[in-house]
Order: structure tokens, then C-alpha cells, then sequence
């Protein structure tokens, strides 16, 4: 089975720190095009901050992202893996948490951070399935339900 050494892109993680503001990690997140930045307290992660964590802790509760920091709204229960994990333990993991990404550590450091995409890539290959072999009309509306021609 594949490590997660052999899927992660060493380096690939966005961070911040706890004192940022949110919307300087929406910032760093739109930039980069993730979904979620790591949160640092010097070199050790503390926390993480997702796109969904700005809707439910951050919008509906009425909060200023300007004004508010990552620390009072980031999530601080981590689920994290081991380069050495296998890839499928991992997504068990982050389906049992209910989560779509996972920082990857490499002893007491943060070294990237894989989505559960990154992981079902590797899964669809393993089943000799082609990434791009979906027929594109599956991803349009049909006419008939849009009413163009």
C-alpha cells in the first residue's frame, strides 16, 4: 500500500499565525486556492483554519473577519497522520472524523497537509480507473432541464 510520504507534496501547506485575522487567512486561502490553512504558534501547530470554519464560527455567528484572529475561531481538535501512514488508514480516519483535510507530520513538524481528493486520486488509480474517463456531459446540465437550446 501507498505511504502518505509517496502522495503528500512535501511543503504544500499555507500557514498563519494565531494572531491573524480571519480575513487575512481567507486571504492566504483565496490566494493559494486551498481550503484551509494550518495555524502556528512558532513552529508547532495549534490548530487549523477551514473554509468551513469561516461559515460556522465566523459568518453566522456575526463576527468582523477583520477583527477577529484565527486563535479565538481555528479548530484546535486535530486529526493529523504520520508520513509513514497508509493512505487508506487515512481516510478512514478523516471519514470517521467527519473532516476533508489532514495535516501529515513528520515526528513533532507539520510537512503538508493532503485533502481527502488527494487521497481518493490514489484510490481511483489503484482501482485502474482513469481520472479524466467521465464523460464531460456528466458535469453540464442537460439542455432539456435548463431550457436552452
Amino acid at each position: 500500500m501507498k505511504q502518505l510520504r509517496e502522495i503528500m507534496r512535501e511543503g504544500f501547506l499555507f500557514a498563519v499565525r494565531k494572531h491573524a485575522t480571519v480575513a487575512e487567512a481567507a486571504r492566504t486561502m483565496a490566494e493559494n486556492n486551498v481550503g484551509i490553512v494550518a495555524v502556528l504558534e512558532e513552529d508547532r501547530l495549534i490548530g487549523v483554519f477551514s473554509e468551513r470554519d469561516a461559515v460556522r464560527r465566523v459568518i453566522d455567528k456575526g463576527l468582523d473577519p477583520h477583527t477577529t484572529t484565527i486563535e479565538t475561531v481555528m479548530t484546535r481538535s486535530l486529526v493529523v497522520a504520520a508520513e509513514t501512514d497508509d493512505y487508506q488508514d487515512a481516510l478512514r480516519a478523516m471519514d470517521q472524523a467527519n473532516i476533508r483535510h489532514l495535516p501529515v507530520v513528520r515526528g513533532t513538524q507539520v510537512v503538508s497537509m493532503l485533502s481527502v481528493r488527494d487521497l481518493m486520486r490514489v484510490d481511483m488509480q489503484r482501482m485502474g480507473e482513469a481520472l479524466h474517463s467521465q464523460p464531460e456531459r456528466r458535469y453540464t446540465v442537460p439542455p432539456q432541464i435548463t431550457g436552452r437550446k
